[in-house]
């Protein structure tokens, strides 16, 4: 009788947790709001990947143009990363140190390239990542709720939009 409780409860419980874990709402949901942690950790990262993959490019790229603008990344979004290390401490959160698994790939499948045009690859690459950046500092210009962090994505945000801009004429 006790086990048939103890299972009992046990599948409840985890039929349970699962209901709960589908009906949460993620933290960056469309429908939801962008919260500062969140916003955070994604800018940290995409801040990494593209300072990392502006590397590999300048390095690797046959155009110049796609070198240089390797080049511009890493610059760029260096800085970036210091003004968003300054931002996130003063809202009391830490940028992570270190890419997550999915941005990890794009690192390694760009430095160990075997594909015959790297430099269409990357630029494809970039257009997509800034298309999604552009919409994640637009989202946090508008709902962040720490007033540097807000800062930081109103004034980052022109400068990832121009990044799009340049990547683009570079895909033609």
């Amino acid at each position: 009788m006790v086990r048939k409780t103890k299972l009992a409860l046990a599948v409840a419980l985890f039929v349970g947790l699962l209901g709960a874990r589908a009906d949460d709402k993620k933290p960056d949901d469309k429908k939801g709001s962008l919260d500062d942690a969140t916003f955070v950790m994604k800018a940290g990262i995409g801040g990494m990947h593209e300072v990392e993959l502006g590397k590999i490019a300048s390095a690797k790229a046959k155009s110049s143009d796609v070198k240089a603008f390797g080049a511009r990344m890493v610059k760029d979004h260096s800085k970036a990363n210091e003004e968003l290390k300054a931002a996130a401490k003063s809202a009391g959160l830490e940028v992570p140190a270190k890419l997550d698994e999915k941005h990890q790939k794009h690192i390694d499948m760009f430095k160990d390239y075997k594909g015959a045009d790297f430099d269409k690859d990357y630029v494809k690459h970039m257009v997509k990542d800034h298309e999604e950046d552009v919409a994640l500092f637009t989202r946090a210009s508008k709902e962040l709720k720490n007033k540097e962090l807000k800062d930081f994505a109103t004034k980052t945000l022109p400068v990832i939009q121009e990044h799009l801009d340049m990547v683009k004429k570079l895909d033609k």
